[in-house]
């Protein structure tokens, strides 16, 4: 678990948190490892590795639960940062650290994690959109419906790269930044760019059409590109993190006006984020109207906007479920990511029922209304990033077979509801 750890050493040292009397910004980070920990058993670091890609509200509630602390941290392992505090913050910013500020409402708190996520959930999706057409048949002729390259690899290749530098390496931290922020950038935006269900069912079709060996190389493919891609993305992210070190160490000291985390900024941020989500929805909807009738692949994309930030938001309370295991006290396989899995295979087993669907009600309108949801909702209710994250955790913990068997596991679920469902006869 050390090469684990060392991923999440902050550049910067941890700040004053605005939330006075509580845990520091590094505790609200929906990661297990945002701080170096020190785990007493095998479970303990087993639920800590089923924690790497998200815990959901989790963070939120112990922050506000009475006596909710931190393990402790091991000072061994914690890496002194090339950049002292005092040289981050200006005097006038050491002295307001010093002084109590208001107390986030959890409230609040709640509405600025769904608006961060709407937002960048949105904004995923649509990345994941243009990614499509780019390297689809239309443009680059890359990808296509009928190939082991499917449409979305590219979308889920680059979320798992993105994931290695913000999802892993310096999501701790950006959370020094804004919490807030760091939940938006890797549950949301990373979370909806990639997409389980839409691997998954791109495959599915492959096996209707009596491609089974295709569509089990597309699995294998899949994840062997999306694996490597996280790995890539860890390893350049530690070079660049090398990189700024190694700057720090050597400048002079200035003053910086860099303050992490004040209440004032957190109000203005959630703020901004709704106007932003109620831009994008006016927008979506006014698109949509145009578009619906015709039938194009832009009004899936419209509709898909509209509905995807409901998707996010359930995958984020499912999370919740990640770590926590089975049994009276969660004593087993806490290794396993629960919450991720159920996304991931409802999410998959609901886009086959609706294929299914599509092809036996063929109008313009149910392809539509269809496809937005499988586009939208269900591709940002399923994730690939969050997977590889807990792949690569897995992978690179004492235990490494756990990896390829929470893979296979989801997988081989997965394709199978998608199986029976796909062939379902609709009436």
């Amino acid at each position: 678990m050390d090469s684990i750890k060392s991923h999440e050493e902050p550049i910067f040292p941890t700040m004053s948190s605005s939330f006075s009397g509580q845990a520091s910004a590094g505790t609200f980070l929906p990661v297990s490892r945002s701080l170096p920990l020190t785990f007493n058993n095998d479970a303990a670091d087993s639920g800590s590795v089923s924690e790497a890609g998200d815990t959901g509200d989790r963070s939120l509630q112990r922050r506000h639960s009475t006596g909710a602390t931190l393990p402790p941290l091991n000072t061994a392992s914690v890496t002194k940062s090339p950049l002292p505090t005092e040289f981050l913050l200006s005097p006038e910013a050491n002295k307001l650290g010093k002084e109590e500020e208001p107390v986030f409402p959890k409230s609040l708190e709640y509405i600025s994690c769904l608006a961060h996520l709407a937002v960048f959930g949105i904004l995923g999706a649509v990345t994941r959109y243009m990614l499509q057409k780019l390297f689809g048949p239309t443009v680059a002729q890359v990808t296509s419906d009928g190939s082991i390259l499917y449409l979305d690899l590219p979308a889920n290749m680059v979320g798992s790269f993105l994931m290695g530098w913000f999802g892993v390496v310096f999501k701790a931290d950006i959370a020094r930044v804004s919490e807030f922020l760091a939940i938006g950038i890797s549950t949301g935006y990373l979370g909806s760019l990639t997409t389980f269900s839409g691997w998954n069912q791109k495959m599915l079709d492959l096996s209707a059409d009596g491609e089974w060996l295709y569509a089990v190389l597309g699995f294998l493919f899949g994840l062997f590109l999306a694996a490597y891609s996280i790995i890539l993305g860890v390893e350049t992210a530690k070079g660049f993190r090398w990189l700024l070190r190694r700057r720090a160490s050597s400048e002079e000291k200035k003053d910086s006006c860099l303050k992490g985390n004040t209440y004032k900024r957190h109000i203005v941020f959630m703020i901004l984020m709704l106007a932003l989500l109620m831009a994008f929805l006016i927008v979506s909807a006014t698109e949509l109207v145009k578009e619906f009738d015709k039938g194009t692949s832009k009004a899936q994309l419209w509709l898909g906007c509209l509905v995807a930030a409901p998707g996010v938001w359930i995958r984020w309370f499912l999370a919740r479920l990640n770590g926590r295991g089975l049994g009276k006290d969660g004593q087993y396989l806490r290794w396993v990511p629960f919450g991720t899995v159920i996304a991931n295979v409802a999410a998959a087993s609901v886009m086959a029922a609706l294929a299914t669907l599509k092809k036996s009600v063929e109008t313009t309108t149910c392809n539509t209304v269809a496809s937005g949801i499988q586009f939208g909702l269900l591709g940002c209710l399923s994730t690939v990033s969050t997977f590889m994250a807990e792949f690569n955790a897995m992978r690179e913990s004492d235990y490494p077979w756990r990896a390829y068997a929470y893979a296979s596991f989801t997988i081989a679920v997965s394709f199978a509801m998608g199986t029976i469902l796909y062939s379902a006869p609709v009436g």
